[in-house]
């Protein structure tokens, strides 16, 4: 059962993969039914996991062999969302289970210079990583790790170097699709050897997990778990380790903090036809949101002031989009912090059409929850019915969705 305090620190100082934080996972005391369960599921072809005791560079640790069959079928990203959204699945562990393959399949499509509905899975390891993702989820699930009150921290991730391999012939390491998934997510990396020691999929879980990146915090540890990698390098232990326990000191407030970039302009001479396109440019090129204010300037003239919170790393590109998108000759910038809640999707079912619903979360708690509109438009014309009506159904069922548990008093 979750509960306020828990805390994971995943030690990825030798390398990350799907196969290794598996392992550790279930190192650690993960039921291996549960994620057994988790990837039947999915209704693939067969799957097995097959947890074992090897020794890595002299240290005892759980090797998560996954047998699989040649798949039948090539399967895109969107084909495999598909596949989550169809098994019988908890909530959390679907959801963490897409978030992870739309980073890649984003990821895949910007390296490759593709569309993520022309990604297939070849490039993220085919059936292997449908039982890597999936079973980390469902462990994940089972060790009370996607509650939003969980606390976990991933170290500083080696990456190797040398090159690799792959269905794109041979590539540079990191490849780029693990620069792509790491960049912009404020993960601390190192070389850390020679060699693949990070892996896509490996990426993209420590991406989708970290709520922090840095060294352990302080905790009371409960277990620890050591999950190991194919090869055993004489140099170095090929294993990565997760330490879970009970955080110690303050406990950390229920929202994000995000230090961004305010973006802003102020124009009185743009057809006003154009802003909807200017603003759109604005979040394509980064920006995490983007804003109209209508003002009025010197000698009565009407004017608007356009807005957009910016990463430091994606200003140059929105600064761009501004210029060349409007009329501007000179924008302003200002450092804000964003509180933000976390947040996760469900999907509901409407009348047995998917709506696809956003909630955000504040000490587990649903306390905002909205609908994607374009499910909802679609679902309302199938079904003959309002737009309204399928919005306020898909949100009431939202709400009731994996509600969650109960906070537990501490003994005085």
């Amino acid at each position: 059962m979750a509960q306020r305090g828990l805390c994971l620190w995943i030690d990825a100082s030798a390398g990350a993969s799907g196969d290794m934080l598996l392992g550790a996972l279930l190192d650690a005391g993960a039921s291996v039914e549960a994620v057994a369960a988790a990837i039947g599921a999915l209704g693939v072809e067969p799957i097995e996991i097959r947890p074992r005791r090897v020794r890595r560079h002299g240290l005892q640790a759980t090797k998560a062999d996954v047998q699989v069959h040649e798949a039948a079928v090539s399967r895109t990203v969107d084909d495999v969302l598909g596949l989550v959204a169809g098994a019988a699945l908890t909530p959390p562990v679907a959801a963490f289970a897409r978030d992870v393959f739309r980073l890649l399949g984003t990821a895949e499509a910007a390296v490759h210079g593709e569309g993520p509905e022309q990604v297939h899975l070849h490039e993220v390891g085919a059936l292997d990583s449908l039982a890597d993702v999936v079973g980390c989820a469902a462990a994940l699930d089972a060790l009370g790790l996607l509650d939003p009150r969980a606390r976990v921290v991933v170290s500083s991730v080696a990456l190797g170097s040398g090159s690799v391999k792959s269905a794109h012939g041979v590539l540079p390491v990191p490849v780029p699709a693990v620069l792509a998934i790491l960049a912009g997510r404020g993960a601390s990396v190192t070389a850390g050897g020679n060699g693949e020691l990070c892996t896509p999929t490996g990426a993209a879980l420590l991406a989708t997990l970290a709520g922090e990146w840095g060294p352990i915090p302080p905790m009371r540890i409960d277990s620890v778990g050591i999950g190991a990698g194919s090869a055993d390098p004489p140099e170095r232990a090929n294993v990565l380790r997760v330490v879970l326990g009970a955080a110690l000191g303050p406990v950390p407030v229920p929202w994000r903090h995000d230090d961004l970039l305010e973006l802003e302009a102020t124009v009185d001479d743009l057809d006003p036809r154009l802003w909807p396109a200017v603003l759109d440019a604005l979040v394509q090129a980064g920006a995490v949101d983007a804003w109209l204010t209508p003002v009025v300037m010197r000698k009565g003239r009407p004017g608007n002031v356009v807005t957009a919170l910016v990463a430091e790393e994606a200003i140059d590109a929105a600064a761009r989009a501004l210029f060349t998108q409007s009329t501007t000759l000179g924008v302003r910038l200002r450092p804000v912090v964003r509180w933000a809640l976390p947040r996760d999707e469900v999907v509901v079912r409407v009348e047995g059409y998917e709506v696809r619903v956003k909630r955000g979360l504040l000490d587990g708690e649903p306390v905002t929850v909205q609908a994607e509109y374009a499910d909802a438009a679609a679902v309302a014309e199938r079904l003959g019915i309002p737009v309204r009506t399928v919005l306020e159904r898909a949100t009431a069922l939202a709400r009731a969705a994996s509600p969650p548990e109960p906070e537990t008093p501490s003994p005085s």
